[in-house]
């Protein structure tokens, strides 16, 4: 019922953007808070910056002035765009609806390497 696809991961190098989008379904999407977590390896998985139905925004303090998300509800699609990328940034972004439980994406990879 409820499903979050990522896409927009890859390989950039440092300095570089990328935007990630999650497409949802099964949600009521304009009403749900929406969120941006990554998880690198050996490390907790953490917020990275969340969208409310009103549009409202936080950031972790690592990202600020870097990244923004935004959400398109006619599209039901909510987006990281990612600017000024930074080796440390390299992790798998999951999408993450606050609805019920929770619910997450599958992740995609973002790799900033030179």
């Amino acid at each position: 019922q409820v499903q979050l696809v990522e896409s927009g991961g890859g390989m950039v190098q440092p300095g570089g953007s990328l935007r990630l989008s999650c497409a949802a379904s099964g949600i009521i999407f304009r009403t749900d808070a929406m969120g941006w977590y990554r998880q690198a390896p050996g490390k907790e998985r953490e917020l990275v910056a969340r969208i409310a139905s009103d549009g409202n925004t936080n950031y972790a303090d690592s990202v600020k002035g870097r990244f923004t998300i935004s959400r398109d509800n006619a599209k039901n699609t909510v987006y990281l765009q990612m600017n000024s990328l930074k080796p440390e940034d390299t992790a798998v972004y999951y999408c993450y609806a606050y609805r019920g439980w929770g619910y997450w994406g599958q992740g995609t990879q973002v790799t900033v390497s030179s």
